[in-house]
């Protein structure tokens, strides 16, 4: 058997062992809290404030709520998955070497279903109300969307690489804290113009679930580039990598 097969081979083993699973399964109960908790905040302020787009009120909510939820849900799932809750945190993981592409894929779909049950789950309870989706301003055109997008993704995820560093000391509260808030400061920032989302899955699914799916590609496209620019620009510019845990995408001797 060649090597590249065997190497093929061996990877995928690693990505359905019983900490691999694990992994998967945090990955989705994070991602099911967070996206539950976003799209929530979301609807809640629409209900308290019919007129949500012109209250800058319903932005402070849904920025708090991101902050909070992040924070917190990567505190549950550091330890467990690596806390991406993000299929462009994932994918930047991915490029950079720290997850094999069996796992990110395998991330990927633990990260959508989730998203998607945690929409469902919103629009089945809350009966009378619609499931939000992001949206674009209309002085945006949707490459300049993408690109803001971006940006804010790029932030994101290099924050969460900062915050991840073993370098820095083991990891603290503090870690996660703040790259909740720096998720919520990006959408303080954004939110009325591309909405904020930095996040894949979390746009998907209330997509899926409204069934409309306009502007998706910019809440994949932006996102997935601003996380790999920013992945490789901490691991191979401003620092150097360190040897990897494949199964949850962050540094052996790590948190």
């Amino acid at each position: 058997m060649a090597p590249s097969s065997v190497t093929v081979t061996s990877r995928f083993h690693e990505s359905i062992t019983r900490n691999a699973l694990r992994s998967y399964l945090a990955e989705f109960i994070s991602t099911f809290f967070y996206v539950f908790l976003v799209v929530a905040s979301q609807m809640s302020s629409r209900k308290l404030m019919p007129d949500a787009s012109l209250n800058p009120t319903s932005v402070v909510v849904v920025a708090i709520a991101n902050a909070f939820a992040l924070s917190s849900v990567l505190y549950i799932a550091w330890d467990i998955s690596g806390g991406h809750v993000n299929p462009a945190v994932t994918f930047a993981m991915a490029v950079g070497g720290h997850v094999s592409v069996p796992t990110a894929l395998f991330y990927w779909v633990a990260q959508l279903i989730a998203s998607v049950m945690a929409c469902l789950v919103l629009r089945a309870f809350l009966v009378g109300m619609h499931v939000p989706t992001y949206a674009i301003a209309e002085e945006m055109t949707g490459f300049g969307a993408s690109v803001l997008e971006g940006l804010l993704t790029f932030v994101l995820v290099y924050t969460v690489y900062a915050a991840r560093d073993p370098r820095r000391g083991p990891l603290s509260s503090i870690g996660t804290l703040s790259v909740g808030l720096i998720a919520g400061a990006c959408v303080l920032a954004a939110g009325p113009f591309s909405g904020g989302s930095m996040n894949p899955a979390c746009a998907f699914g209330s997509a899926a679930i409204a069934g409309s799916f306009r502007n998706q590609a910019v809440y994949w496209v932006g996102p997935l580039i601003g996380a790999t620019v920013a992945g490789l620009l901490y691991d191979n510019v401003l620092f150097r990598s360190h040897p990897t845990d494949s199964t949850r995408g962050e540094g052996i001797g790590g948190v």
